[in-house]
């Protein structure tokens, strides 16, 4: 255990309770984006398609890199390190975006869809709160939050960011490891204790393509030209001010079953009124 402890990337830790639906090992390296999903894509070899580290393992890494950097900040708040064991709160912005064309032009390898799509996570912040009536001490901020340098690569994986059905099958899976994490505490040696971490996470590194590819929404060209209300580009055109936000994951989940079922025997065109321009069904949670 000691000489593993000197190998990059290999760090003993331990979730409490244990993760749902996430195995229990943790020496776990780079593994195929698909893992739990392959029958459901198709028209590409699955084994070649993604490539992504487990959620999880991913974040005791950026932690484990963190290290001297909590213990700074422990050192410079005058806090005694023996005594912050638990109450560490972390929180991760999730950015997802295309990486464009990356056509290999003469490879003989398998035929693979020629955009890339990147997901990756920053560190923002880390805190400690001792009990609950006292604020949150910050002993770590990212000072270059949206610099390529704190910005970690979770997922790549051959699809154009506009194909949602594969999106949704390779990232299904980061889902609920995230969903997982929130219910969970990380047990974690930093600075030669062990110490206990919870994690909130913000996905706010996506574009606009992005957001509609991921809560459902119809692309660039539809009627309803906006993320976050439900007015038309007739409705923007003469309206520029009031302007409310309406939309949630949740409602979006709701309009795309309206959708999938047409409850109310509706034709298309009404349908479509009805949910908005919610025509898939959304997987992940984006915040505005």
């Amino acid at each position: 255990s000691a000489e593993k402890e000197l190998l990059p990337g290999f760090h003993q830790y331990e979730w409490q309770p244990a993760l749902k639906n996430v195995s229990s090992s943790w020496n776990v390296g780079i593994i195929d984006g698909l893992s739990g999903w392959t029958s459901s894509v198709d028209d590409v070899p699955a084994d070649t398609i993604a490539r992504r580290f487990r959620y999880d393992v991913a974040l005791v890494s950026a932690l484990k890199d963190l290290e001297e950097d909590i213990m700074d900040g422990l050192r410079e708040r005058g806090l005694d390190d023996s005594a912050c064991t638990s109450g560490f709160t972390v929180v991760v912005k999730e950015s997802c975006d295309g990486m464009g064309d990356v056509s290999e032009k003469h490879g003989s390898g398998p035929a693979v869809p020629e955009k890339a799509v990147r997901f990756s996570f920053t560190i923002m912040s880390i805190n400690i709160r001792f009990d609950e009536e006292e604020d949150a001490v910050t002993i770590f901020q990212e000072q270059k939050p949206n610099s390529e340098l704190s910005c970690r690569p979770l997922c790549l994986m051959f699809v154009d960011e506009s194909d949602h059905e594969t999106l949704t099958a390779i990232l299904g899976p980061v889902v609920t490891e995230r969903k997982a994490m929130l219910d969970s505490r990380l047990i974690l040696s930093i600075g030669g204790m062990q110490r206990s971490f919870r994690f909130f996470f913000r996905g706010t590194g996506y574009d606009e393509k992005m957001v509609r590819e991921m809560e459902g929404l119809e692309a660039s060209g539809s009627t309803y030209v906006c993320t976050l209300c439900d007015s038309t580009r007739a409705e923007a055109a003469e309206n520029m001010v009031l302007h409310s936000i309406t939309r949630s994951h949740s409602e979006n989940l709701e309009r795309y079953e309206i959708w999938r079922t047409n409850p109310f025997s509706e034709s298309a065109d009404e349908l479509r009124d009805r949910v908005k321009g919610v025509s898939a069904k959304p997987f992940m949670e984006t915040q505005p």
